[in-house]
């Protein structure tokens, strides 16, 4: 055999093993209105009606990612416009994060020696959209699907309240106790609120011990439903 010869061929073999998704994310819309998915740094964004799905697949170490939906939105042919909530820049593709509020699913894949996946619903930007999100398959311990169904938009303290949404204290008010910026910090009563009305998730940024959820790395593949 020509080992010269084979050699570009083992480098694709092992260009497509590691270029491999490592985990897949069905993205779904339940609600009974259009949703504007958005999801980075892998994704971009999709036009979902009722009843539409999208499918993502997340390359292994992927990290800071988020899924969200943004609602009221209006784009042109060329990708560009703006939404009501969950805005990213004007852009039908996001490439950075929504602008609160929005409802947030986060994940980050192969960690801890590539065994582990983290994922989680965060309040901290706020909530629009009620949302589950876990893996397809249940696993071990807190490898499970985790929701955020209560009706904080209609429940929403009057100081949070905009259109179609709730902000978090700290988009609302920006002060270092809310927005835990100035080292450790406690609940309040307006995460004590979103806490409340979804005990699965984050209420702000510190609310670690009860909101992080893991699942086997390379293993596990992910749905994510706006209005489960």
């Amino acid at each position: 055999m020509n080992c010269l010869a084979t050699f570009p061929l083992l480098l694709f073999l092992i260009s497509l093993f590691t270029s491999s998704s490592a985990a897949s994310f069905e993205v779904h819309n339940n609600c009974p209105y259009t949703v504007w998915a958005a999801a980075t740094p892998v994704g971009g964004g999709r036009r979902l009606d009722q009843g539409q799905s999208w499918s993502i697949n997340a390359p292994s170490g992927t990290t800071a990612a988020r899924i969200w939906g943004r609602t009221n939105c209006t784009f042109d042919g060329s990708g560009s416009g703006s939404c009501q909530t969950g805005d990213c820049g004007g852009a039908l593709q996001c490439t950075g994060w929504g602008k609160p509020p929005n409802t947030l699913a986060e994940y980050a894949l192969n960690q801890f020696n590539n065994n582990v996946d983290f994922f989680d619903i965060s309040l901290v930007d706020g909530f629009n959209i009620p949302m589950s999100f876990g893996p397809t398959t249940p696993g071990p311990h807190k490898c499970h699907q985790i929701s955020c169904t209560a009706d904080i938009n209609g429940q929403c303290p009057a100081a949070l309240k905009v259109p179609r949404g709730c902000n978090s204290p700290c988009t609302a008010f920006g002060t270092p106790g809310y927005c835990c910026t100035n080292g450790p910090c406690a609940p309040t009563d307006y995460s004590r609120f979103f806490k409340n009305s979804c005990p699965d998730a984050y209420s702000f940024p510190q609310d670690d011990a009860t909101s992080t959820f893991a699942c086997p790395a390379g293993s596990t593949d992910y749905r994510v439903v706006f209005c489960p």
